[in-house]
Formats: structure tokens, C-alpha cells, sequence
């Protein structure tokens, strides 16, 4: 397999070199997105893009924006702790984190920890809902999430700079500049985050979050080069690095840390020639960890992951209304660590993807997708999905798609807990989607169903320990509802923008308890959750309101009403004025949980009471 993929990828970029020679004439493209399929292929989908006004207003972690902003429910082991997204009532490894077009979950986990990830080194976030496969690979059942760093050209040269301090000594920076003329674009973003995270529980002021400190400092850079009207190159670069202490469950716990550092680098040349549009990238991203299970020892366990990338995007535009996208990618990685013994995994896969605009109401995708690896067989992957306006004020979506995924190295070989005789999962699924839209009003209100086989999940033993281990659960059904709002009314110089998502989830798997077949919920799956926001600007005076709705879980695989996880209600507050002329100076402050909410998202597992936060954002 691996001779035949790395043959055709030489071909390949023999075909890039000889087509980019083509002499033809294209306009210039001021601003170059660095996902397009994102948009032209997901039509059929639920897709939500949080701007940067929407990034400004949240704290800096992936966690807190998707918390409060989307249907996606988190189980955060604490603030800063990690967390694991449930997308569908699916888990954290069935949610894709898409970075500039490359699938960044971790080879360890499976998934992607979104208190690792800083929100203010991307332009946008989009959010998509629903099986992705065929686009992004293993993991993108539930839904994925797409951190984007679009190029801009023209001329430009700018400067911001955010600082906040806040509560437990929380102190947040992160500065941003673009320099840029019609030939050359640079983005560069440097981030930093830390908190002492000792905050008193709500309700008990005699205990206090214990071993809960934690830093981390991120690097993004973003670098487009025209080299003619036909060809740009385009570089990504981001490092992360991180130290976090995990809150202790009782004070005579033993204190443990965990030292992230992670780097990815995305290098990419685009030609266009007449009605083609080839891409090809070449992509490395590094992941390594150290955790300490007691810090007044110097024992650590530890891992290391190197993946390389070649993908290459052939699009062709049969006419104005027909598109053609061929890809082929390959994945080589290799992990070894404490418990991994220099473990190789290769993954190739071909794909062919339509799209066409049948009429001015009527459009429709089709994709395939033939995934060859070299220890879980050769799926073969599918989707479908269709928009038709009825109306001028209505629409409706149809989606449905195969998706596949693969054992991780933690489910495969976590030392005392792996189990290397793991199967992949396969689920289908379909949705139907309607949205309603006026000038200033979106309304959306989507159904699904997924079916999934072997189920991957990590459950807690039954003998009353804190272990956990990996199992295959053999048939899972996961339905529901998703609703989100978007309403912006104006009244004179009086702006306001009003958001809501609402989900519910119905996750159940299958289980023979007393020669029964029974459904049971999966565990940290709500039923329901809401989210909403108001914001408000006059002139230069912003402020806003943020709620957040999350309904009782089960915390154990036979649903045992005596765990559950309670519900609970959390509100956000903020304010800002800026002071400046001709750049913004902006003075803001924020109060976060303003009801003092006592609650855990996970059980023992606490988060902060009421804290504040006091913000300059500066733009010039």
C-alpha cells in the first residue's frame, strides 16, 4: 500500500509543477480562505461562524466560546482542566478539530482537549453539525470545528493588543499585526494565559480549589506569497506549549501535572489555470506530553506523535454551475512513549466530491470517499445532501453520509488500561434541516439520526475506583433536535444582536440487562441544552449578556439515578467604551457567573463562583 500511495503522489505533484506553467489570466483574489470546500461543500449542513466580535466577547479558550455560543455540550474537568466536547451525544472523539483544512485531533486521545486551544489566534471558528468523513477523515461524526486563518491582500498594516486580568490571578494577553500589500500577506499572533485557578467553592468558603494553576503560551503565523496571477504559496506555522495541575477531588489527593507541547506547520501552493484549481500541502504537526502522577517526584510517564501530511485538491469547474473536487491524501504517523514501542500507522484515501447548482433554488452535493489503511480494513465512505428555497423566506436541507473511525493510541495501548484488540466504529446518519430567513432574522431548526456500530468510549470501572477503560459498545442510537437564532434589530443609532441555540439529545446504547434489551442514555450526555446572548451598542458604549442552560447527566453506563450530574445555570455580564478617536481603545469589565452558581460539570469536579475581569482591547 505504501509504494502505490507514495507512487501516485509523485505523479501528482508532477502534474502540479507542469499545470502551474499555464499562462492564463486570472483576477486577483483580495482575500484567500484557508478551507474552501468548508463552505461549498457543506451546504446540506448546519454551519455556524462565530466572527471575531463574537471571539472578543468570550474568555480565550475553545471551551468557554463553544460553551456559550453553540449547541455543544462540554465535560471540563474544571476551569482550564480538560475538556471533551459531546457533539450529538456523540464523544470527544467523534468531533473533528479542523485547522486550516487539517485534521488536528490527537493521535493520543483521539480528540482534541479544548482548554488547549486559544480562540484569539484565528480570524474565525466555524462550526459545522453532522458526519464529515468523506471531508476531514476519522473522528468528524458528531459534527467538527474549524479554526480558520484566511489571508488577506491588499495593503494593511495593523496592531492589536488585548490584555485582561481577572479573579485567582487570571491574566490573559494576547497581541495580533498584519502587514500585507496585494502581493504578500502576513498574520502573526502570540498568545499567553495563566491563572493561580485557587478559587472557594460557592457555598463552602472553607474549601478552596487545590493544585488548579496552569499557563500556556501559543504562537500563530500566517505568511501568503503571489507569485504570479496564477500561483500563491501559503505557509502556517503554530506551537503551543502549556503546564496545568490538576485540581485534586479531596485535599489528600496526590498533586499531578501535565506538560503539553504541540507544533504544527502547513505549508501549501495553490495554482489556478483556466476552469482547474489545483492545491497541494504538505503538512507536519508534533504532539508530546509529560504527566507527573506526583509532583514532589521526578517520575513521569510520557508520549511523542509525528505526522506527516500530503494531501493534494484537483478542482475542476465543468461550467458555472457544476464543480468537480478530486483529493487524495496520506497520513504517516508514529508514536512511541512510556507505553507505545514505536508504533507506525499509515492512512490513504481518495475522494471525489460534486457539487451542483441545479437551479437558482436547487442545489445539491455528492460525495465519495475509499479510505485504505493498513491494519483496520478499507472503508468506503459516503455522502449526500441537498438545499431546496421553497420560498423567499424558506428553505429546507437533506444530509446523509457513512463515517468511520479508528482505535487511538491511548484506546490501543494506555498503560494498566488500553485494549489492542479494539474494532473501528461506522455510523450513518440523516438530517433534515429548515431555515427560515428575513433582512436582519435567521431561524434554523434541524433533525438527525445516527446509528452507530462499536461505539469507541472510555467508561468508569464498576468497583467504585476512579479507572477508567476503552470498550466497543456494540450499537449506539443517537437523535435529536438542534435550533439556533440569530436576530439583529436596529432602532437609531441603537444596535442589538440576539442569539439562541437549543439542542436535544437523545444518546442511547444498547445493553441485555435480566435478559432484556435495553436503551440507556451514554454517560455526560444531557437531554437538553440552552444557550443565549444580548448584545447592545450605542456609539461607542458595547455591553452584553450571555446565559447558558445545561441539563442533568448521568455519570455511569447503567444510568444509576444516584450519580447523576445536577443541572445548571450560569450567566455571563459585560460592558466596554471605547476611547478612541480614530483606533479603538477599549475599557471593558466582565462578571462572570453573576448568580454564584454552585456546580460541577463532572462529578467532583468544581467550577469558580462569581469572578470578574477587567479588559483593554487596542486596535491601531
Amino acid at each position: 500500500m505504501t509504494i502505490k500511495i507514495r507512487f501516485a503522489f509523485c505523479l501528482l505533484l508532477l502534474c502540479q509543477i507542469t499545470l502551474a506553467q499555464s499562462d492564463s489570466i486570472n483576477k486577483l483574489k483580495e482575500v484567500i480562505v484557508s478551507d474552501s470546500n468548508l463552505k461549498k461543500y457543506s451546504t446540506s449542513q448546519s454551519v455556524q461562524v462565530l466572527n471575531d466580535s463574537i471571539l472578543e466577547k468570550n474568555q480565550p479558550s475553545l471551551t468557554s466560546l463553544l460553551n456559550y455560543n453553540t449547541v455543544i455540550y462540554f465535560k471540563e474537568n474544571g476551569l482550564g482542566m480538560t475538556s471533551a466536547p459531546s457533539f450529538r451525544g456523540t464523544t470527544g472523539a467523534q468531533t473533528a478539530v479542523i485547522w486550516n483544512g487539517i485534521n488536528i485531533n490527537s493521535q493520543f486521545l483521539g480528540q482534541a482537549d479544548f482548554n488547549t486551544i486559544g480562540t484569539r489566534d484565528f480570524n474565525s471558528v466555524t462550526v459545522k453539525a453532522g458526519g464529515g468523513s468523506v471531508l476531514y477523515g476519522s473522528s468528524a461524526i458528531g459534527g467538527s470545528i474549524h479554526l480558520n486563518n484566511d489571508l488577506r491582500f491588499k495593503k494593511e498594516f495593523s496592531n492589536h493588543i488585548f490584555f485582561s486580568a481577572g479573579s485567582y490571578d487570571t491574566y490573559s494577553s494576547n497581541y495580533k499585526t498584519v502587514v500585507s500589500s496585494d502581493k504578500y500577506s502576513l498574520q502573526v499572533s502570540i498568545s499567553r494565559n495563566s491563572s493561580d485557578n485557587d478559587f472557594k467553592y460557592p457555598g463552602n468558603k472553607d474549601e478552596r480549589n487545590l493544585n488548579g494553576q496552569y499557563y500556556n503560551t501559543s504562537m500563530n503565523t500566517t505568511f501568503g506569497y503571489k507569485l504570479n496571477s496564477n500561483n500563491t504559496l501559503k505557509a502556517y506555522s503554530q506551537f503551543y506549549d502549556s503546564e496545568r495541575h490538576f485540581s485534586l477531588t479531596s485535599p489528600n489527593a496526590s498533586k499531578t501535572k501535565y506538560n503539553d507541547f504541540n507544533t504544527r506547520n502547513l505549508l501549501e501552493w495553490e495554482s489556478i489555470f483556466d476552469r482547474f484549481t489545483s492545491k497541494l500541502k504538505v503538512a507536519h504537526i508534533g504532539e508530546s506530553y509529560k504527566y507527573y502522577p506526583n509532583i514532589t517526584s521526578d517520575y513521569f510517564t510520557y508520549g511523542k506523535v509525528e505526522t506527516a501530511i500530503i494531501k493534494y485538491d484537483l478542482a475542476f469547474d465543468i461550467n458555472d454551475k457544476i464543480k468537480l473536487n478530486s483529493i487524495v491524501d496520506y497520513n504517516r504517523n508514529k508514536g512511541y512513549g512510556s507505553s507505545i514501542n514505536n508504533v507506525n500507522r499509515e492512512i490513504g484515501s481518495a475522494s471525489v466530491l460534486l457539487h451542483h447548482i441545479v437551479t437558482d433554488k436547487w442545489d445539491y452535493n455528492a460525495s465519495i470517499r475509499q479510505e485504505i489503511t493498513d491494519n483496520y480494513g478499507n472503508p468506503f465512505l459516503f455522502s449526500f445532501g441537498s438545499r431546496y428555497e421553497l420560498t423567499d423566506f424558506y428553505r429546507v436541507k437533506l444530509n446523509a453520509s457513512k463515517n468511520f473511525r479508528m482505535p487511538t493510541y491511548n484506546d490501543l495501548f494506555w498503560e494498566g488500561s488500553g485494549n489492542p484488540n479494539l474494532k473501528p466504529e461506522t455510523s450513518y446518519q440523516a438530517e433534515i434541516g429548515n431555515e427560515f430567513f428575513r433582512k436582519n432574522f435567521t431561524l434554523s431548526v434541524t433533525a438527525y439520526y445516527n446509528t452507530i456500530k462499536d461505539l469507541l468510549r472510555w467508561v468508569p470501572s464498576q468497583d467504585g475506583t476512579d479507572n477508567w477503560s476503552p470498550e466497543n459498545t456494540e450499537k449506539v442510537r443517537a437523535y435529536g433536535a438542534e435550533v439556533l437564532l440569530e436576530w439583529k434589530p436596529k432602532i437609531n443609532n441603537h444596535n442589538f444582536t440576539i442569539n439562541s441555540t437549543y439542542a436535544y439529545t437523545v444518546s442511547e446504547s444498547q445493553q441485555l440487562i435480566r435478559n432484556q434489551l435495553l436503551y440507556k442514555q451514554l454517560i455526560y450526555v444531557p437531554y437538553h441544552k440552552l444557550t443565549g446572548s444580548v448584545s447592545y451598542n450605542y456609539k461607542k458604549l458595547s455591553s452584553y449578556l450571555q446565559y447558558l442552560y445545561t441539563g442533568e447527566v448521568y455519570s455511569t453506563p447503567f444510568n444509576n439515578p444516584a450519580t447523576k450530574v445536577k443541572d445548571y445555570n450560569v450567566g455571563n455580564i459585560g460592558i466596554d467604551y471605547d476611547f478612541g478617536k480614530k483606533s479603538v481603545y477599549k475599557l471593558g469589565f466582565q462578571i462572570l457567573n453573576i448568580w454564584n452558581e454552585n456546580y460541577q460539570p463532572v462529578i467532583s469536579r468544581q467550577m469558580p463562583g462569581r469572578n470578574y475581569t477587567i479588559y483593554i482591547n487596542l486596535n491601531f
